[in-house]
């Protein structure tokens, strides 16, 4: 299981409009593209799962060609991706395989012929908030996240090539964290997949070439944030304990630490946020990341307001203005800070759906959330930035522990999977700002998936657009009310675990239809289908 941090689930910045259907897309096509010996000329994605019925809605063939230019999920030049393909020279193309068979419902299989006539085939699957795995390179599976800088050899079957590669790859001081051979059959063609802590260079590269068995090696870049400070780790070994024990499993866990040191969510959040970057050898980052991360956010929040953003789709596109129209007249039924949270959230989907930057909080379906209500409350309450920041933090500790225990993949577990987890995530961060304990922000998360449970992910055209932007208003509101209640010392009979485990029950039940497919709920309604150009 990947081990996640604090920009696995406050993250990533991205271009929306989805971060499974988009930047996971990306990731998927980054990859596929460094696997490549020579520069991609014609590549042919093929769509399957969920994919299959989102391909234009969540902007995936824009970011599947930007992935193959080699572009970041958080360059704007993702919306114009095709005309810089053409420029470049590389063809692309798309088909759709709505019935063919898959092992995860976010899978595309890419075709690419390079420069100098290599074919490949590579199949990838995007596992959720714009982390993607590739699982097969020409029917030899394989598992490749790209989360650390990757090597992959391609070689003859035969003994003593493994000690080879380590060798070679130890010779540059490079030092190896996982090891994999993948093979068909014995003697045959096989690939040696390695993570290693540090970057690849062109040396170690040459030296693993340097072998009559060996046909060739590719080197994935680490989505390591480049600007984060390496540092010496005196002691490797207390390092990866520290980590061990701060690395909580559950909610109880990581309630039981704070009541024993009297902290914080925030502070054990980020106590465990330290303990592993020292464990992988890089400095603490998660302040200065913070403090990025809440900049996209205002900026994604507020710009809306000011002027309106028509969405790639046409859904939506000057709603957050109106809001601002009827707050200058006057005319709220909400008090100030809900009405704020309101004007935030769904501002920011009007961003993440004209294909803006926004950070994805769990997801960039329910981006919009956690900055509704933090900003809300910084206007209303005076909070600086500095509390926000620890808002952030609290909402990541809870947004991780949904991650690791059930999923926030609408793909996977529907809407409550995404709007649900961001209202739990907002809830909690509420709690801790407004001086309530651990316990209570695990309560006020708890009411927030409660009253979410079920919620069925169906965008109208498969477009993160509607019913996506009220959606984000809707849990900016329920998470001021879940925190409310827990604030009020109103406790629950189900515990936090438990209703982790009730929501990921309850999104394995849901189906395929009612899991961002486009084709269920309110996405099948009449009116609803005639804005879908496959049913018009």
């Amino acid at each position: 299981m990947k081990t996640l941090g604090l920009t696995d689930i406050i993250g990533p910045i991205m271009v929306g409009p989805s971060s499974s259907h988009t930047a996971g897309a990306l990731r998927i096509a980054y990859m596929a593209r460094r696997l490549c010996l020579a520069e991609p000329k014609t590549v042919e994605f093929r769509l399957l799962g969920s994919f299959a019925h989102t391909l234009t809605g969540h902007g995936t063939d824009k970011a599947l060609v930007a992935g193959m230019l080699g572009l970041a999920t958080d360059d704007l030049r993702i919306r114009d991706s095709f005309d810089l393909a053409r420029e470049a020279g590389l063809a692309f193309s798309f088909v759709t395989l709505p019935d063919a068979e898959y092992d995860h419902p976010n899978t595309i299989d890419v075709r690419i012929v390079d420069a100098a006539g290599n074919a490949m085939d590579v199949r990838g699957e995007s596992i959720g908030g714009g982390a993607a795995v590739i699982r097969k390179i020409d029917d030899i599976d394989v598992r490749i996240t790209g989360e650390s800088a990757s090597i992959v050899v391609r070689q003859r079957d035969e003994k003593g090539v493994l000690a080879h590669i380590a060798q070679s790859i130890s010779d540059e001081g490079v030092n190896i964290a996982t090891t994999r051979m993948y093979r068909e059959r014995k003697g045959d063609t096989a690939y040696t997949v390695l993570e290693t802590d540090q970057a690849v260079g062109a040396e170690a590269k040459a030296a693993i070439e340097d072998h009559p068995a060996i046909y060739d090696v590719r080197i994935i870049p680490g989505d390591a944030r480049a600007d984060v400070e390496r540092v010496a780790v005196p002691d490797v070994a207390a390092a990866l304990q520290r980590f061990a024990d701060l690395d909580f499993g559950n909610g109880a866990a990581l309630l039981a630490y704070c009541e024993e040191h009297g902290a914080t969510l925030s502070e054990a959040f980020l106590a465990r946020e330290a303990a592993l970057a020292a464990s992988l050898g890089y400095a603490d980052g998660a302040t200065t990341y913070l403090r990025e991360a809440l900049a996209v956010m205002r900026c994604a929040a507020r710009r809306p307001i000011d002027e309106a953003l028509p969405s790639m789709g046409g859904l939506i596109g000057g709603e957050a203005r109106k809001l601002a129209d009827l707050h200058e007249r006057g005319g709220e039924l909400c008090d100030d800070q809900l009405s704020c949270a309101i004007a935030y959230a769904m501002a920011v989907l009007e961003t993440n759906a004209s294909m803006g930057r926004i950070v994805a909080a769990p997801t960039a379906g329910s981006a919009g959330v956690l900055p509704g209500v933090l900003l809300a409350m910084q206007r209303t309450r005076g909070y600086g930035d500095d509390d926000l920041a620890r808002g952030l933090a609290a909402a990541a500790a809870i947004g991780y522990l949904i991650t690791r225990n059930a999923t926030v993949s609408g793909a996977e577990g529907g809407c409550q999977a995404e709007v649900g987890s961001a209202a739990a995530m907002a809830a909690a961060a509420s709690v801790e700002l407004m001086g309530g304990t651990p316990a209570q922000c695990f309560a006020a998360a708890s009411n927030a998936l409660t009253n979410m449970m079920g919620l069925v992910c169906d965008p109208i055209a498969g477009l993160v657009e509607e019913p996506c932007q009220k959606r984000n208003a809707a849990g900016a509101a329920v998470a001021l009310v879940s925190a409310q209640i827990a604030l009020a010392g109103i406790g629950n009979l189900v515990d936090f675990d438990q209703t982790v485990e009730a929501m990921r029950k309850v999104g394995r039940t849901l189906p395929f239809e009612l899991r961002e497919s486009a084709l269920g709920g309110i996405a099948a309604a009449p009116t609803a289908c005639a804005y879908c150009p496959d049913c018009a």
